[in-house]
């Protein structure tokens, strides 16, 4: 369908589009790796942790809390904060902040405090 050589660069696009963890990869292995990354955890591990937003006030003061409770607990997961409208649209998220642990979103909507993060982790069994 590229006539005259119009959408052709939109082709290429789809074929070299990135994943939502931001790694790089093409979304079939992006998806395969996010089930892999979260599928041989023990129970209460942590393999990601998100921050998804618009890059707003909110959605960093968000990232920072979150940064905060992982700091605060002692885990050596690293935070990834995606402001990408792309990615976080794949997560079915419409209001922002929204905080994904594991591959699944637990909070949207709301900015969390550090110690609600650090109990909304401890919910998740760590």
């Amino acid at each position: 369908m590229a006539l005259f050589g119009f959408g052709k660069k939109k082709e290429e696009e789809k074929k070299t589009s990135a994943c939502a963890c931001s790694c790089g990869c093409s979304e079939n292995k992006a998806e395969n790796a996010a089930t892999e990354c979260c599928s041989d955890l023990k129970d209460g591990e942590i393999c990601c942790i998100k921050v998804l937003g618009a890059g707003c006030k909110s959605c960093h003061e968000q990232y920072e809390n979150a940064k905060l409770a992982v700091k605060d607990m002692g885990l050596s997961v690293e935070v990834e904060y995606i402001t990408d409208m792309q990615k976080v649209m794949e997560y079915g998220v419409m209001s922002m902040p929204a905080l994904v642990v594991n591959e699944k979103v637990v909070s949207k909507g709301k900015v969390l405090k550090a110690a609600d993060v650090v109990a909304l982790l401890h919910k998740s069994g760590v």
